[in-house]
């Protein structure tokens, strides 16, 4: 693969099977993240009893606020990480829009084929090689958007 030149800046050279590997994780934590429930935590109510050697500790529990600060913390993350991802998948072409959308983004994503995406979703059906080429040209984009790209070695 070539590099591509825009003036002084240049698009690296990935590393095609680690940064496909790194893309596909993002997108299967997104999918996580989308379609699981977050289980809030809870305060225990019942008076535990821990043995303590020696003095003071100065250390202070707030179990209470530890958790609060948890369950609103978490929720935040999952939820800007989820617009993020959204965001970069957004910017892309349409082909490649619908490729990434169809095969990774939705909640039965893992049971969908690529070559179900190919044949069937796709109206009319196009190539395998067509397909495997929108869909790297796609991770290539997510990759740089979301900073996850692995850049080929110079060995």
């Amino acid at each position: 693969m070539q590099q591509l030149s825009f003036g002084d800046d240049f698009l690296p050279e990935l590393d095609r099977k680690k940064t496909q590997k790194a893309v596909e994780a993002a997108l299967s934590k997104y999918r996580l993240y989308k379609y699981l429930i977050f289980e809030e935590r809870e305060a225990a109510t019942t008076a535990s009893y821990e043995a303590r050697e020696g003095g003071r500790t100065n250390k202070i529990s707030d179990q209470t606020a530890g958790i609060a600060v948890y369950n609103v913390d978490e929720q935040e993350k999952r939820k800007a990480y989820c617009e993020r991802v959204e965001r970069a998948v957004k910017r892309l072409p349409r082909m490649e829009r619908f490729l990434i959308e169809e095969r990774y983004m939705g909640a039965d994503s893992e049971y969908i084929t690529d070559y179900n995406i190919y044949n069937q979703r796709f109206n009319p059906p196009i190539s395998e090689f067509t397909y495997y080429k929108i869909k790297w040209k796609a991770f290539y984009k997510i990759a740089l958007a979301l900073d996850i790209q692995v850049v080929k070695s110079e060995n």
